[in-house]
């Protein structure tokens, strides 16, 4: 009587060794691939260029933290409202602000809007804002000239959606 019972051969070794390579290929081409389509990770086009502009752009930020004035964003029913008030909280004399809504990753939905005035410090934009999170860069004008340039981060479902 004899048994023919080979066991572990080169050929079984090979084939475990080819599966699981080909396993860990495919398995990092698939995550470079969702990496490359889904977001670029680019924040600035020339890091240098923004590194020296960063004195001047933080100086620009404490002199209009220094006038007091601020702003709050509500969003209900597809209508997106800005609110711009004075330290002592009277409504701040703007003429024009535009809204930037930006995903905090990714730009496929990104869309800017200029908001309507609707009152004294007081701005409105109807159009509808995805639900999720989202930063809005907000720009204030009067008669040209900047008077408040903020960015709030914002989730939907916070603002009573």
């Amino acid at each position: 009587m004899s048994a023919n019972t080979k066991g572990f051969t080169g050929r079984h070794m090979l084939v475990t060794t080819c599966a699981f390579f080909g396993i860990v290929i495919s398995v990092n081409v698939t995550m470079a691939w969702f990496a490359s389509s889904s977001w670029s990770g680019l924040v600035v086009e020339n890091t240098y260029v923004a590194s020296q502009q960063f004195n001047e752009k933080t100086a620009a930020i404490k002199a209009m933290i220094a006038t007091g004035i601020s702003g709050t964003i509500s969003l209900h029913a597809d209508v997106f409202t800005y609110h711009l008030h004075n330290r002592d909280g009277t409504p701040t004399s703007i003429d024009m602000v535009t809204a930037n809504f930006k995903r905090p990753v990714g730009d496929r939905e990104d869309f800017s809007v200029t908001l309507k005035k609707v009152g004294e410090g007081l701005f409105e934009a109807d159009r509808h804002v995805p639900s999720g999170d989202w930063i809005v860069e907000l720009i204030s004008r009067r008669g040209g000239t900047l008077v408040m340039h903020e960015a709030l981060r914002f989730d939907t479902a916070e603002l009573d959606q």
